[in-house]
């Protein structure tokens, strides 16, 4: 069991001294090191409010060495083997996926006969060498882009790839299919922070092992002509900069 190391190295990377989560967790400090030093162990309870303050899960904080290995989320995956569809000329194909089909693709993106029943089609100028999958977007959150317009994205093989402020169709075990813009966290505290341009949907955190599959977002496709009067604008720069201290923030307070 590696809850000493853990404990110790995380405590440390969060600038905290022994005296400080004591006081967090109610108990003595004398506790704290007896923890660090393999001579006792917390109760469950204790654990459980040591996972919340550090931002680890309890699995990872008792049987993953987060100093030597880094973050469990920021482990690299094996290579996934997508299922695609080829033309005659046996290029790949651009699957897509309808809003009606997200739960469906859930539980099938595995299964060449499930890919095979969705639309298949080509697009020109996009880079040869990636493979792409769309995504009909449902909801206002990420306006201008509003529902229906479907957002094809590359795939990403490894979360630690993700590039914070770029935007992402992620395919999660908690949330679904969800298209944000997405802050990478994930060394800090094993996190992505995804982030709506609607600024009326707050930010919220996902863990980095509940992503299923990563699609850099590439090109989109809408019937939905802009609108000069439209008073919803684009995130500039500068928003992307608040949100960015705005986050830090947030995981400075939290630790």
């Amino acid at each position: 069991m590696l809850l000493g190391k853990n404990l110790r190295y995380l405590r440390k990377q969060k600038q905290m001294t022994q005296e400080n989560l004591s006081d967090q967790l109610g108990i003595k400090r004398t506790m704290i090191s007896a923890y660090e030093d393999g001579r006792s162990e917390p109760k469950l309870s204790t654990l459980k409010t040591i996972g919340d303050i550090l931002s680890v899960s309890i699995d990872e904080l008792l049987f993953h060495d987060i100093e030597d290995k880094g973050r469990r989320a920021l482990q690299k995956r094996d290579v996934k083997i997508l299922t695609v569809s080829l033309d005659q000329e046996e290029n790949e194909n651009i699957t897509m996926v309808p809003q009606k089909a997200s739960a469906g693709y859930l539980n099938g993106y595995a299964d060449p006969e499930y890919m095979q029943q969705l639309p298949q089609f080509h697009l020109p100028n996009l880079a040869k060498n990636a493979t792409y999958r769309a995504f009909e977007v449902s909801g206002d959150s990420m306006l201008p882009l509003v529902p229906g317009t479907v957002v094809i994205g590359a795939f990403v093989e490894q979360p630690s790839q993700i590039k914070s402020g770029k935007t992402y169709i992620l395919v999660t075990a908690s949330e679904g299919i969800v298209y944000k813009r997405v802050f990478n966290y994930l060394d800090e505290n094993g996190k992505l922070f995804l982030v709506s341009d609607n600024e009326m949907y707050k930010p919220y955190e996902i863990p980095g092992e509940e992503v299923e599959e990563i699609w850099e977002a590439k090109a989109f496709i809408s019937t939905d002509f802009p609108n000069p009067k439209d008073k919803n604008k684009a995130v500039t720069l500068e928003d992307l900069a608040e949100m960015i201290s705005e986050l830090k923030y947030s995981i400075k307070k939290s630790g």
